[in-house]
């Protein structure tokens, strides 16, 4: 496809050897356009065209089945599509064909990467991540996979998939196969645990008995790996950055633009939800094989559901927060696909399901991927509406029946594909633009075309967001009535025509109520009719008057020791300050704290003149902290009974912030008389100069004698499949797990959150 794409960019007065066939290949092409424009067929105005913000685009069908679409970026010939789609709307019809289209040029037999293989071309029958991202990225392509992409193209997607499983390399570390993390913040996994995404694609997949075994096989691997590691008992939740949401300046404080390890220890609603539906796929398959560990992995998977809902949901606001901190810091951040994945999973209920759409913000546009947005950030995440973000928030509407929302998204996934005339990877949030100029804040930075999972959303609208085929193969429709003049007219059926599957929608003679669900639903060779019905739901009453950004974030406090207390300052008025994740005091710009020994760390907020908190500060931390250096192992005697935290002074300079597979791992256990021995994971990040580990806690009695011995971890460079990595260290060079580790530093904790 890559190829074909430069044919027609070829300009016409090319010279040369072959001068002529460039020149003929132009004229052509130009003919064909000509001829599409000249004989494409008018429709009503209001089922051909969208107009927004000045802009206008329509739609018009040419006699052999294709479409033109005319717009702000030109006009689009459109082929026609096998599958296809019949409504009394040539836009809808035309921009479903447009998707297909779309992604038959994401369908490649070959990828490549600057960072892989020195950017030559790899073979692999599978999909591309979209026009500027032609090589297969995991949480892309699992995302696209399941909005959809499994029925069109089951084995291009089984490739994809599998282009993404690797086996190990390197000697000591448990078999495999394993989903690979994608490079990313820090070196990648364990700060970034969303690869589990992987088995959200991978679950659609079946028949291909190879590929089944494969899938589980990595399924029991992939868990036990991610329990080692990024499983935190004490919150019952699993550490890792927001699935997608991966530039971290974008949604997590400005400070983390070069320590991300207040990322590797937080917790992610999106990625727990994740985690929660891979052990599900666990409990089902392990049940199906007769394996006995599938009542442990429902296990797992019922306390984890718990454990988001006790963390993560903030009453106050009624949402669900996009991320906490490692010591469970609430913060006030909020993100689409992570509300959205909560609802489609059965995580949230039904009651904090509405409420969670209720409260979440819309804008004219459509709906932002986080809330609030960043002032002092370009738009990319920021200030952004993500097509494929829009479908998931679909799926929940609909789970939901919020009538009003379903017709939002729709309407919203259709104008942005329409008026660029591709189905891009994002749009600005205020005016859906695919960029806007405003100096260092312009943006979206990177907006590539036929984005695969924009297409693969565009395609799920239409299927199941229209239509109402579900996954597992049912017919569910529910169509918000408002719609039924542009998609039917004064038709009685729509139709929409899968591989080796026909649905067709009928209208009632008389519509009642707000939205169509199935009514009479009959089958028969492949064939899916239902007769609509109208009924009456309780309309869900959306937030349209946000505030738009947080407040800036604010510095650290400074905390100074006065008498037998801590004098804590915020340097700014209007300000909460957390103690080890909890608020204490009220708000304001000075706290006393009473003294103790124990080490606490303190950050504070600020708070906007609407209640909305900004991110929260770094650290100030205080109390007693004891530092063990020298050989390892190493020895310690604890002062006291208690619990106590302990990281480790660090410097790793095997790649940069935002990249890389080289994050350091380590496993230090823990051997204190009297007590059980435990192993605890330490992540060491990509870093810039020295700084502290992640931490972790143990116990320890008065008196006890510790030993603490520092063995080796597991990171993505010890992946076969990274071979071909050649953006940096830990790649074709062979694994790397390293980094410059000092002292061990460990700190009493408090029994209990100090009082105001």
């Amino acid at each position: 496809m890559r190829c074909l794409k430069r044919l027609y960019r070829r300009p016409p007065d090319a010279r040369g050897i072959g001068g002529w066939y460039w020149r003929a290949r132009w004229a052509l092409t130009t003919a064909a356009l000509l001829l599409a424009l000249a004989t494409a067929r008018a429709a009503p105005a209001a089922q051909a065209s969208i107009h927004w913000r000045g802009q206008t685009s329509t739609m018009a069908v040419t006699p052999r089945g294709g479409f033109v679409l005319r717009g702000p970026f030109g006009a689009h010939v459109i082929p026609a599509q096998a599958v296809r789609v019949h409504t009394a709307s040539p836009l809808f019809d035309g921009l479903f064909a447009m998707a297909g289209d779309d992604l038959a040029r994401d369908s490649v037999d070959a990828i490549r990467d600057d960072a892989f293989d020195h950017g030559r071309p790899m073979p692999c029958h599978c999909f591309i991540a979209g026009a500027k991202w032609p090589y297969v990225w995991t949480r892309d392509v699992a995302y696209s996979i399941d909005l959809g992409l499994w029925r069109f193209d089951p084995l291009r997607a089984r490739n994809s998939l599998a282009f993404k499983l690797s086996d190990v390399r390197a000697k000591g570390v448990p078999p495999g196969p394993y989903p690979m993390q994608d490079t990313g913040s820090g070196g990648s996994w364990p700060v970034s645990t969303d690869r589990v995404v992987w088995f959200l694609g991978a679950r659609h997949l079946q028949g291909d008995a190879t590929f089944t075994d494969k899938v589980w096989q990595a399924l029991t691997a992939t868990l036990r790996q991610d329990r080692t590691y990024a499983y935190v008992a004490r919150f019952g939740l699993y550490r890792g950055e927001t699935s997608f949401l991966d530039w971290r300046e974008q949604t997590y404080p400005p400070w983390t633009q070069d320590n991300v390890v207040f990322i590797a220890q937080s917790f992610a609603l999106s990625t727990n939800v994740l985690h929660y539906d891979a052990l599900r796929l666990a409990a089902r398959v392990a049940a199906q094989r007769h394996d006995p560990r599938a009542p442990r992995y429902a296990e797992q998977a019922a306390a984890l559901k718990a454990a988001i809902n006790a963390h993560f949901w903030r009453p106050d606001r009624g949402l669900y927060m996009s991320y906490i901190g490692g010591d469970g810091l609430p913060v006030e951040a909020y993100d689409l696909l992570g509300l959205s994945l909560a609802i489609t999973s059965g995580v949230a209920d039904a009651g904090r399901a509405r409420a969670s759409l209720a409260h979440y913000p819309v804008w004219p546009a459509g709906s932002p991927v986080i809330w609030p947005e960043r002032a002092d950030e370009p738009i990319y995440h920021n200030r952004a509406i993500w097509p494929f973000v829009s479908a998931y928030a679909l799926r929940a509407a609909r789970k939901v029946d919020a009538v009003q929302l379903i017709a939002r998204e729709i309407t919203s996934i259709m104008r942005g594909a329409a008026l660029a005339g591709s189905n891009m990877e994002n749009y600005a949030l205020l005016t859906q633009a695919t960029h806007v100029d405003a100096g260092k804040l312009s943006g979206p930075v990177v907006d590539s075309k036929r984005q695969l999972w924009s297409v693969a959303g565009y395609l799920d609208m239409v299927t199941e967001g229209v239509f109402g085929v579900s996954g597992d193969g049912r017919v569910e429709p529910k169509l918000p009535v408002s719609l039924v003049p542009m998609l039917f007219g004064a038709r009685r059926e729509i139709s929409l025509r899968l591989p080796q599957r026909r649905i067709t929608l009928q209208r009632p003679a008389t519509i009642a109520g707000n939205l169509l669900v199935a009514g009479q639903v009959t089958q028969a060779h492949g064939n899916t009719i239902v007769v609509l019905k109208g009924v009456s739901v309780p309309p869900l009453a959306l937030r349209t008057a946000a505030p738009l950004d947080a407040p800036p974030t604010p510095a650290a406090p400074a905390v100074a020791r006065v008498g037998d207390a801590w004098q804590v300052r915020a340097g700014t008025s209007q300000a909460w300050l957390y103690v080890d994740g909890q608020r204490f005091g009220k708000r304001g710009d000075a706290w006393r704290l009473p003294w103790s020994p124990a080490r606490r760390c303190l950050r504070v907020t600020r708070s906007g003149p609407d209640g909305i908190e900004s991110l929260p500060s770094a650290a100030t931390c205080v109390g007693d902290t004891m530092r063990v250096a020298g050989a390892w192992p190493r020895a310690w005697t604890a002062p006291g009974t208690g619990s106590y935290r302990v990281a480790l002074d660090y410097d790793n300079p095997n790649g940069p912030i935002n990249t890389g597979i080289t994050a350091a791992v380590r496993r230090l256990r823990v051997a204190c008389a009297g007590t059980p021995a435990v192993t605890l994971p330490i992540v060491m990040p990509q870093s810039v100069g020295g700084q502290l580990s992640t931490t972790a806690t143990f116990h320890a009695d008065a008196g006890a004698h510790c030993v603490f011995a520092l063995r080796p971890g597991f990171n993505m460079s010890d992946l076969a499949n990274f071979a071909h990595y050649t953006g940096g260290a830990g790649g074709s060079g062979g694994p790397l797990n390293a980094a410059r580790v000092g002292a061990l530093h460990i700190a009493p904790l408090a029994a209990a959150p100090p009082g105001p």
